[in-house]
């Protein structure tokens, strides 16, 4: 995206690309849809990224709008889903990708692949390349994107954090962000479970909650309310060693209902058939009652209730950072000016995951990373001009 900014403006664009073609992790995105950014409000969707200031207001200034425009020129229209998140009418990325190519084609981009980043070097830049070594001579300006580290078989995978440090810049930590939750199942949960969801279930943890399905797996839970919360339970577990997370049952009913309903067990009926029968819970949903309690199951109604209303899962881990959505860390915004050029590198601008933000999954990732990218690439035709 900052090279498309800066070609347009007349600028001779190399791209360098570590990986043997580009946009790995936007096909990897888009495999089950590409999801480029969201319809809510700007000011919700600026509200997601917290306290990076910076990169919210890159977002205002090239906002989902600007983004569904330029999917648009590239012929691909974009639609707004049931949840608000906006994809391209052919829902992958290859046709995307594509045509963005042809286009870079166009206005005289020379994409070098195949070329990792090495360090600086008095004359320009160094790269490893299939040949050994090569630099690049020097240049007006660059712009890093060279990503985070989650997913890093498609290219990304945080080789840039020591050269930047040594440079003595502040790169905080990459960690893992959108991920899962890793529990301590028994064997027996875990092979009778693993891949079964929990439809419609409350996930709750330090004041923060999210709702929908929720993926049981061998190591722990998966999906779209987990990675919700997850940030929160890392940063709890950073702190304390483990997290406490309650999982909700049956949402839409009070504590006091849900007794009520478990109030009516008949004659003989086993428990099984009364969570079943009373308030429709699932096999999966049952067996996690008991997986928590070690089997044992309380025998009154209100202190069943409260335990459907509040599964308790101890958590002691998050899943690893290269099986993360995506990385929270990286270099420290503070390093940067108002137009994303480090303030010590005059002419070095930096876009998209290797700064230190994250916000959820929902369209608001690809939305910063083409939202910085186009502020980068801004800042660096404001320099020279």
């Amino acid at each position: 995206m900052a090279a498309e900014v800066l070609a347009t403006a007349g600028f001779r664009v190399d791209v360098y690309e570590h990986m043997a073609s580009v946009g790995r992790k936007l096909l990897l995105a888009g495999r089950s849809g590409l999801n480029l950014t969201n319809s809510e409000s700007i000011d919700d969707m600026v509200a997601r990224f917290g306290p990076a200031t910076l990169v919210a207001n890159a977002v205002r200034a090239y906002p989902p709008a600007a983004l569904r425009e330029w999917a648009a020129a590239l012929g691909e229209a974009t639609y707004i889903g049931s949840s608000g998140r906006v994809f391209p009418t052919a829902f992958r990325a290859t046709p995307l990708l594509r045509a963005w190519l042809t286009r870079l084609d166009d206005l005289g981009v020379r994409i070098h692949v195949r070329h990792r980043w090495l360090g600086w070097d008095p004359q320009g830049h160094r790269f490893g390349t299939a040949d050994g070594e090569s630099v690049s001579g020097r240049t007006d300006v660059t712009v890093f994107a060279l990503g985070g580290a989650s997913w890093p078989r498609v290219g990304s995978d945080g080789g840039w954090v020591a050269d930047f440090v040594a440079a003595g810049l502040d790169v905080h930590a990459l960690r893992p962000a959108n991920c899962g939750l890793n529990l301590d199942w028994s064997t027996e949960f875990a092979e009778r479970s693993a891949g079964v969801p929990l439809k419609n279930v409350r996930i709750s943890v330090a004041g923060t909650s999210a709702r929908g399905d929720v993926t049981i797996t061998e190591r722990g839970v998966e999906s779209g309310p987990i990675y919700m919360v997850s940030s929160v339970v890392r940063d709890t577990i950073d702190r304390d060693g483990s997290c406490t997370v309650a999982i909700d049952l049956h949402p839409d009913l009070t504590v006091d209902a849900v007794a009520a309903k478990l109030s009516s067990r008949r004659s003989k009926e086993s428990m099984s058939t009364l969570l079943r029968r009373s308030l429709g819970l699932s096999r999966v949903a049952i067996a996690l009652l008991r997986e928590a309690t070690a089997n044992r199951l309380p025998d009154g109604a209100l202190p069943l209730a409260r335990l459907i209303k509040a599964v308790p899962l101890d958590v002691r881990s998050v899943a690893p950072l290269e099986r993360a959505i995506s990385t929270a860390g990286g270099l420290a915004l503070h390093e940067l000016d108002e137009h994303f050029m480090i303030r010590s590198l005059p002419g070095t601008f930096v876009a998209g995951e290797m700064l230190d933000w994250e916000a959820p999954t929902g369209g608001y990732l690809l939305q910063a990373s083409f939202s910085t990218a186009v502020a980068a690439a801004q800042g660096a035709i404001d320099l020279t001009g």
